[in-house]
């Protein structure tokens, strides 16, 4: 059950206008934007932070950035942004291999030594204590520019605050989220657990 319960999504006229940015993302609002809602600054402040975070300057794509997102959330824990994250990759256009093997993706020909670098540092400072270190600081130095960077960690600082307001909210998992958690992470152990 919610820890706090979410508003309805017309509640603030100001926060539903700037919500609407998550239907082209997740195709609706969130729970967790919902909630964040009880304090429409905080709410206000998280949609254009996830907007400026989610902007694509170039060659970190709106589907590079989401599969981060997912191995961010993985890292943390966190179920419900789990199934956000996938949600919203497969929405962006991430390609089924990558969907599909995610967890081999040190060594699977679908991902490229870039998106490897990125995604070893989204488990690295997704950890706690953090483990981003000399090697996987050079690794990023070799394949991103510091403008790149700075956009992929933004990702995982951006979920980071998600994973744990979501785990420790216990949001409620929506509907088409949960599909997505099923149809795509399901069969790797995934299940709703406690935002259901």
């Amino acid at each position: 059950m919610a820890f706090v319960p979410p508003l309805a999504a017309d509640t603030n006229p100001d926060v539903a206008e700037l919500a609407t940015f998550f239907n082209e993302t997740l195709g609706f609002c969130p729970n967790s934007v919902l909630t964040m809602s009880h304090r429409p600054a905080i709410a206000k402040a998280f949609i254009q932070l996830n907007m400026a975070v989610m902007e694509n300057k170039g060659r970190v794509t709106s589907a590079l950035k989401r599969l981060i997102a997912y191995v961010s959330s993985h890292a943390t824990g966190c179920r419900y942004c789990q199934a956000h994250t996938i949600r919203a990759a497969e929405r962006y256009g991430a390609p089924d291999e990558q969907l599909a093997n995610i967890w081999q993706f040190q060594s699977h020909p679908a991902f490229n030594d870039a998106e490897r670098a990125a995604l070893e540092l989204a488990i690295a400072a997704s950890q706690v204590p953090n483990a981003v270190d000399d090697a996987i600081q050079a690794a990023m130095h070799q394949h991103w520019d510091n403008g790149e960077i700075v956009e992929i960690m933004g990702v995982i600082a951006l979920f980071g605050y998600l994973n744990r307001w979501n785990d420790s909210m216990a949001t409620t998992l929506e509907e088409g989220a949960q599909a997505s958690g099923d149809a795509l992470l399901a069969a790797a152990g995934w299940s709703v657990g406690k935002h259901g």
